[in-house]
C-alpha cells in the first residue's frame, strides 16, 4: 500500500475528529477509509442526546464508502483521544460492519492525538464476530 495514500488516509481522520459533533461526552473520534481504487473518504463521530441513536466515525466512514461507489475498503483509520491511556480502537459494531464490507483482510490503523498508531489486522480485533461473503 502506498505510504502517502495512508498518510492521506490519516490526515483525513484528524480532520473528520475536528468535525464531531460530541457534545455529551466530548470525546471526539474521526475516521477515514482508503479503497482499492484509492479513494479516501471520511467520517465523524456525531452523538445524539438518546446513545442508541449516535454513530461512531468508523461506520460513517464505512456507509458512506458504500454510498458513494468508492470501492472496497482496505484500510480504516481511526484517530480519538486515549481509552484508559491506551489507543482506542473501533467498537464491535464497527468491527463487525467493517468485516461485512471488507472483509478478513482490511487493516485497522488506530492514532492516537500524538500520531502514536497502532496498526491490526480486523481478524486479531474481531476473530470470533461472524464473517460474510463481501458483496461490493
Amino acid at each position: 500500500m502506498d505510504n502517502q495514500l495512508i498518510d492521506k488516509a490519516i490526515t483525513a481522520a484528524f480532520k473528520a475528529r475536528s468535525l464531531s459533533y460530541a457534545p455529551y461526552s466530548d470525546f471526539k473520534m474521526g475516521a477515514a477509509i482508503l479503497t482499492d481504487k484509492d479513494i479516501i473518504i471520511s467520517g465523524s463521530l456525531v452523538e445524539n442526546v438518546s446513545l442508541g441513536l449516535a454513530m461512531c466515525s468508523e461506520r460513517i466512514a464505512l456507509f458512506s464508502s458504500v454510498s458513494q461507489d468508492a470501492g472496497k475498503p482496505l484500510i480504516l483509520v481511526l484517530v480519538s483521544d486515549r481509552t484508559d491511556g491506551k489507543i482506542t480502537l473501533p467498537c464491535g459494531a464497527c468491527l463487525q460492519v467493517a468485516l461485512e464490507l471488507s472483509g478478513p483482510e482490511l487493516e485497522i490503523i488506530a492514532c492516537d492525538l500524538d500520531k502514536n498508531t497502532e496498526r491490526n489486522n480486523i481478524n486479531n480485533l474481531a476473530p470470533r464476530l461472524p464473517y460474510k461473503t463481501n458483496k461490493l
